[in-house]
C-alpha cells in the first residue's frame, strides 16, 4: 500500500478572516479557492445541501505534496456549526507546526499585528530539540498553531 500524504484541513468560521490570517499573516501561498457543492460533497461530509467554501495553501519551500497544497481550510456555509473547544489537552485536537529561522522577530513581527499568542516564546531545553525555540499561537478560531526555531547545527 502507497501511503502518501494528500493534505490536512482545518474548519474555519470565516474564509476570508482564514485567507487574510494564512497569506498575510503567516505567509503561505494561496493556491486556490473553489466551492464544494456537488451532489458527492453532500455524501462525503454526510450532511444534506452541503455548501463548503475553500482555500487551499502551500509553502513554496517545501517539497509539494501530489495535491499541490498542504493545508486546505473549510468554511461550512451550509450547514453552519458551532465552534469547538480547541484547547490542545482536548482528543481530537490539532495543531500545525511552522519552522522559523528567527523565532524572536517573527513572534514580535506577528505580536505587533494582533495575533494571539499562548505564551512568549520558550526556549527547548530537553529531547531531540533542545537548543531550539518554541511558541504556541492562535488562527481567527482558536486553532493552535506552532513555530518552532531548530537548535543551531
Amino acid at each position: 500500500m502507497l501511503l502518501n500524504c494528500f493534505h490536512f484541513s482545518f474548519t474555519v468560521s470565516d474564509i476570508e478572516a482564514s485567507v487574510h490570517f494564512y497569506r498575510d499573516i503567516l505567509g503561505m501561498k494561496l493556491v486556490h479557492r473553489m466551492v464544494h457543492d456537488q451532489p458527492y460533497t453532500s455524501k462525503q461530509v454526510a450532511f444534506d445541501n452541503a455548501f463548503l467554501k475553500v482555500a487551499l495553501f502551500t509553502i513554496d519551500a517545501m517539497p509539494q505534496p501530489p495535491s499541490g497544497h498542504i493545508l486546505e481550510l473549510i468554511e461550512y456555509a451550509n450547514p453552519r456549526g458551532e465552534p469547538t473547544d480547541t484547547a490542545t489537552n482536548r482528543p481530537g485536537a490539532a495543531h500545525m507546526a511552522f519552522q522559523v529561522d528567527d523565532l524572536q522577530a517573527e513572534y514580535a513581527r506577528m505580536k505587533a499585528l494582533g495575533v494571539r499568542f499562548k505564551s512568549e516564546p520558550v526556549q527547548i531545553t530537553a529531547g531531540r530539540n533542545a537548543g531550539g525555540w518554541t511558541v504556541y499561537l492562535l488562527d481567527p478560531d482558536n486553532i493552535t498553531l506552532e513555530m518552532v526555531q531548530p537548535k543551531s547545527l
